[in-house]
């Protein structure tokens, strides 16, 4: 019976989530981001007095519209500023730019190589030889990617007026290893905490520590703890100033990072991990990262 009700629940569940974002573009802001936070973390979203990480995450979604916001999650714009602020050098080279997948020249670009759209997120195609690679399973992914409406979806504000676009870059070789992508959770230029999410195309793993590398006992809902004990990056102080220097100024982004063969790649900058619904599994630590989180005033804008 308790079986029956189990998956009774998780059909519910999946249902209301389809017809959420089947109508997401009719339903209001606030009334959509407290019907999704009920859906998936199974509580009322409190946004006149938000104490916790997600429920100030989606405060943040409806009233902090920062102009400067909408340049940093461009994955084709954001280059540029942060290149300004911490140089070029960690900047992973552009190979073009383009509106339309059939646009692309692929006979132009080197063997291996990145494509990704520049206003979402999982929209990355990674070509790892080009004798085998498959261009037009490419094309249809990507062109699908560039119609998705991720603002409606998610209500991050950032991303509303973020051109539709695809890029190429540079393919970052890790040998034989895991490319480890380092997340820093900065809070007014303080990073305070950071995941290693491994294995994306396998088993997707994530590994919480503090600012001393050392584990912290946090449980994502988006990827399990890998049982393998990292080790610390050599250049982790480095990769913490970088941190830092990125997300000052603002209350909460998350710096991504990424080291190859001792050598720092800034990868990307999201103002709502996990679109603000990964609660660690734990109103504690839902409480913790709200407590480092102090909201600001509000700045509202189209």
């Amino acid at each position: 019976m308790g079986g029956w009700l189990m998956k009774g629940k998780r059909f519910v569940r999946r249902t209301v989530l389809f017809l959420l974002k089947r109508f997401a573009r009719f339903i209001p802001d606030r009334m959509y981001l407290s019907a999704m936070y009920y859906v998936l973390l199974g509580r009322r979203l409190h946004l006149d007095n938000p104490r916790t990480f997600t429920e100030k995450l989606q405060w943040l979604k409806l009233y902090y519209h920062r102009p400067e916001c909408t340049v940093m999650v461009d994955k084709h714009l954001a280059k540029r500023w942060v290149a300004d602020r911490i140089g070029e050098r960690y900047v992973i080279p552009s190979l073009g730019v383009w509106d339309r997948a059939e646009e692309i020249d692929f006979d132009a670009l080197p063997n291996r190589f990145v494509l990704k759209c520049t206003h979402d997120n999982g929209s990355v195609v990674v070509c790892k030889d080009k004798s085998s690679f498959d261009i037009r399973a490419a094309q249809v992914k990507l062109n699908q990617c560039l119609q998705r409406d991720f603002y409606a979806q998610t209500r991050e504000w950032p991303y509303k007026h973020v051109p539709h676009r695809i890029i190429a870059e540079a393919y970052l070789d890790a040998g034989e290893e895991d490319l480890m992508d380092y997340k820093f959770l900065c809070f007014n230029g303080v990073p305070k905490a950071m995941y290693v999410a491994a294995n994306r195309s396998t088993s997707k793993t994530f590994n919480y520590y503090d600012m001393d590398f050392q584990p912290m006992p946090i449980k994502s809902r988006v990827g399990a703890a890998s049982k393998e004990c990292l080790d610390r990056p050599a250049s982790f102080e480095e990769m913490k100033r970088i941190a830092a220097e990125l997300s000052a100024g603002f209350p909460h982004v998350r710096v991504d990072l990424y080291c190859v063969r001792d050598s720092i790649w800034w990868g990307e900058m999201t103002f709502f991990d996990s679109s603000g619904y990964d609660d660690m599994c734990s109103l504690s630590w839902d409480q913790t990262f709200g407590d480092w989180l102090t909201l600001p005033p509000k700045i509202l804008g189209e």
